[in-house]
């Protein structure tokens, strides 16, 4: 059964040097939402390796199937059943976290849906929530490698609403939800992790 699991090589990849930095940016929480959970794996090995996290994973509707069966056979009692979120529709009618983290979504969301995220913020945090974004970001209008441009190409012929962000343009949507950026960590495969806290 496991190996009917969706399996992403690049989570395998980060899954590590990522739990690195959680484990001082969420030192001192207790409940995460994650935002895109995708195949799950990463919340897995989060939940397992950080067991004072109470973590929450969510995506839209359409992949919960799958990600519910990875996190059913992890059986981590920190680890509960994903919920279904839509940036763009549904309401959240859960409890507010005192974290959230996110890992590759910026880039596939439309610029429009990720400013819904960054606005929606208040929804789901509270007062001194810290939040993690995990990804590829441009610099002052330059890819950070030969390797981003070409992903960044191969999005956008995939779909032109796509592509990788602007770190200045992220900063500046969390500042405008009351997160101020504590640090910016480069990251393996030219990713970075942006650490901010309200």
């Amino acid at each position: 059964m496991q190996t009917a699991l969706p399996f992403s090589q690049a989570c395998e990849n980060n899954k590590g040097p990522i739990l690195q930095i959680l484990r001082s940016a969420f030192a001192n929480r207790q409940q995460v939402l994650e935002i895109g959970s995708g195949t799950g794996q990463h919340a897995e090995h989060f939940a397992r390796e950080l067991p004072h996290l109470h973590w929450q994973c969510s995506d839209q509707p359409a992949y919960l199937p799958e990600l519910n069966l990875r996190l059913q056979l992890a059986k981590l009692p920190n680890l509960p059943t994903a919920l279904a979120l839509d940036i763009r529709e549904n309401s959240w009618p859960y409890a507010k976290v005192d974290a959230v983290f996110s890992a590759n979504t910026l880039h596939i969301m439309s610029w429009p849906v990720v400013q819904q995220l960054f606005a929606r913020l208040d929804e789901f945090c509270r007062p001194s929530a810290s939040l993690c974004i995990y990804g590829p970001f441009n610099y002052q209008g330059q890819f950070t490698s030969p390797s981003n441009q070409a992903f960044d190409q191969s999005l956008r012929q995939r779909d032109p609403a796509m592509g990788i962000r602007a770190q200045e343009a992220v900063v500046k949507l969390a500042a405008e939800a009351g997160f101020a950026l504590e640090a910016d960590h480069a990251m393996p495969a030219n990713n970075r992790l942006l650490h901010f806290q309200r």
